[in-house]
């Protein structure tokens, strides 16, 4: 079995999460209030706070900062994707691998997950950036404001963005590749 790298300083973190096969199921609401109900039972016991999220239908994307000297994001994932899939696995269970039924796994996520550790405050503003533009350049919504699943409200009414940022000429011809 590969051994990955994963980051090992540093407590704030970005990371891609993808639905099993690319599946457009976790904006369903069963799949949605899973995974609000797992987040919030994982961060009693391993907290965490959450700096920015958007949930597509087939992705999610989120910066998450842990407390210091904890690095463990793989546990909470490990954790959050288990309870979703305890709570929503029967209604979208699909045929997956012998691989997979052989290890239990379910078929709601990818079995990885991306992450990148935050470096410094730009890289943090390009992250939350290029969180907050996900729905509209994947052309779920004409605005960052305009998609009910992400956190682009929150900075708003704190004043880091304006409401009409993302749907502005200027924002789309950034570089959020």
């Amino acid at each position: 079995m590969s051994r990955f790298r994963r980051a090992n300083d540093g407590t704030t973190f970005f990371f891609t999460v993808i639905a099993y096969r690319r599946r457009p199921i976790l904006c369903d609401t069963v799949i949605r209030t899973a995974l609000r109900d797992a987040i919030r039972a994982v961060r009693v016991s391993q907290p965490f706070s959450i700096d920015g999220w958007v949930l597509l239908p087939d992705h999610m994307h989120c910066i998450w900062t842990l407390p210091p000297d904890d690095t463990d994001f793989s546990q909470r994932w490990s954790q959050i994707k288990h309870r979703v899939s305890y709570v929503c696995g029967n209604q979208y269970r699909m045929r997956g691998s012998d691989a997979q039924a052989r290890r239990g796994e379910g078929t709601i996520w990818q079995r990885r997950f991306w992450e990148h550790r935050i470096r410094d405050d730009i890289d943090m503003q390009r992250h939350l950036d290029y969180i907050h533009f996900n729905p509209v350049k994947h052309g779920y919504a004409e605005t960052a404001r305009a998609w009910p699943y992400s956190t682009f409200g929150r900075y708003v009414n704190a004043g880091v963005y304006a409401a009409d940022w993302g749907g502005t000429a200027e924002v789309r011809r950034l570089d959020f590749e």
